[in-house]
C-alpha cells in the first residue's frame, strides 16, 4: 500500500468570542489546514493544522509551501507507521514542524485504518473512557471572567486556564485569579496563563498576590530560567507551555524545578510521532500532562484525543476540545463534550472524516 495523492484544503475558522491573550495576540478568525493522503487502495487519511498568528515559529501560508516542498517525498510512502516516514522527512524538510503535523496525523489515521485500529490501540491502548476538559476563559474584565467560570462549571468543566496580561497590569491579573477562584470554588484546578507575556517581575507579583490561594501559573515568561525563577520566588506549581517543543526542552523545564505540568502539542512536535516519545518522557519525569494542539477544529481534536486515551493512568492532567471553540465544525462525526469530559472517537484511525461541503474546493492537489 502506497500514498499516491495528496489533498490540501484551507477553511477559516472564527472563534465564538475574540480569544485575547498577552501582548496583544487574539484568536478571531484563523486559518486551518486540512490534508487528504490517499493510498492506491483508496483508503484516506487525514491531518490538520492550525497555527495562531504571531503566536509560534509557524505560520499559516507555509503550510501549503511545505507540503508542495514534501510532496515528492510523502507520495510512495507506505502508511504502515509514521516514526520512519517522519524522520524521513525531518532528513528532507529541516524544522517546519507545524506542516508535518498535518502529514504526521494522516499518517496515523491510514495506518490505524489500514490495521483496522483506533489510533490510541496504536499509541500503547486505551487506559480511561473518557478525559476531563480544561476550559479556556479570555483575558477580559475580572467579573465577566468569572461569569464564563461560573457558566462553563455548571456544564461539568472543573479545570480552568485563566488567560491573563492583556494590560501588563499584575494587580488586574491577580484579580482575574481571585474572581475565577471564588466562582468555582474550592476543589477545581485553575490555573493563570500569560502565554509568555509577562516580564519576571510581573509575574512575581502577581503570583505573591495570589500565593494564599490553590492556583497553577503557566508559562509567564519567555524563557524557562525566568518561569523557574517565578516559580521559586512564588512557591505555586508551574505549567510550560510554549517552551515545552522537543525532548531537550523537556529535560532543560525538568532541571530547573518549573514543570510540574506541561502542555504537549501536536504541531509545537510535529505530531503523534513525536508526541509518544515525549509522553513517554514526560510520564518518567512525573509531570503531568494537558494533551492538545495550538488551535484548529475536529481532526486535531480527535488526534489529542487518542493521545489523551493512551496517556498512562496518573499522568493526564486535562485534553482540550479545541473544535468547541470555533465555527465551523469540519467533522459531522466527531465527539462532544459532556459534563465536563470527552471519549476518543470510536472509529478506525483516527475515527473522523471531514464534510466536504465545508472544505469546499481544495487549494493544493497533488498526484
Amino acid at each position: 500500500m502506497k500514498i499516491t495523492k495528496l489533498i490540501l484544503w484551507s477553511v477559516d475558522l472564527s472563534s465564538h468570542e475574540t480569544y485575547r491573550m498577552a501582548e496583544g495576540k487574539t484568536c478571531a478568525t484563523v486559518k486551518t489546514h486540512v490534508l487528504c493522503l490517499i493510498t492506491d487502495t483508496g483508503l484516506q487519511g487525514w491531518g490538520e493544522v492550525c497555527p495562531i498568528p504571531h503566536y509560534l515559529p509557524a505560520y499559516a501560508d507555509g503550510v501549503p509551501a511545505a507540503i508542495t516542498e514534501m510532496a515528492p517525498e510523502i507520495l510512495g510512502m507506505s502508511p504502515f507507521g509514521a516514526d520512519a516516514p517522519m524522520r524521513k522527512l525531518d532528513g528532507f524538510l529541516p524544522g517546519h514542524r507545524y506542516a508535518k503535523s498535518a502529514v504526521d496525523l494522516a499518517l496515523w489515521d491510514l495506518f490505524g485504518q489500514a490495521t483496522g485500529q483506533p489510533v490510541y490501540a496504536l499509541l500503547g491502548g486505551r487506559t480511561r473512557k473518557d478525559m476531563p476538559l480544561y476550559h479556556s476563559i479570555t483575558c477580559v474584565a475580572p467579573d465577566e471572567m468569572a461569569r464564563i467560570a461560573q457558566v462553563a462549571y455548571q456544564t461539568g468543566i472543573r479545570q480552568f486556564q485563566v488567560k491573563l496580561g492583556v494590560e501588563a497590569d499584575w494587580q488586574a491579573d491577580a484579580e482575574r485569579l481571585i474572581k475565577v477562584r471564588e466562582a468555582v470554588g474550592s476543589g477545581p484546578i485553575v490555573y493563570g496563563d500569560w502565554n509568555c507575556g509577562a516580564s519576571r517581575l510581573q509575574a512575581t507579583r502577581t503570583g505573591r498576590a495570589v500565593a494564599q490561594l490553590d492556583v497553577m501559573l503557566e508559562q509567564p515568561c519567555k524563557t524557562l530560567e525566568d518561569c523557574a525563577a517565578v516559580r521559586q520566588a512564588t512557591g505555586l506549581p508551574m505549567k510550560i507551555d510554549e517552551n515545552a517543543h522537543d525532548l531537550a526542552s523537556l529535560l532543560r523545564a525538568h532541571e530547573l524545578g518549573c514543570m510540574d505540568a506541561v502542555a504537549l502539542k501536536l504541531s509545537k512536535f510535529g505530531g503523534l510521532s513525536a508526541m509518544r516519545r515525549a509522553r513517554d518522557l514526560t510520564v518518567h519525569l512525573g509531570a503531568e500532562i494537558c494533551a492538545e494542539c495550538t488551535w484548529g477544529s475536529d481532526i486535531v481534536t480527535a488526534a489529542a484525543l487518542h493521545f489523551a486515551a493512551s496517556t498512562p493512568q496518573g499522568s493526564l492532567m486535562n485534553t482540550c476540545d479545541l473544535s468547541s471553540y470555533v465555527a465551523p465544525r469540519l467533522c459531522p462525526d466527531a465527539p462532544s463534550r459532556k459534563d465536563g469530559r470527552i471519549a476518543p472517537p470510536e472509529g478506525l484511525g483516527l475515527g473522523v472524516t471531514p464534510d466536504p461541503d465545508i472544505l469546499g474546493s481544495p487549494i493544493l492537489e497533488i498526484a
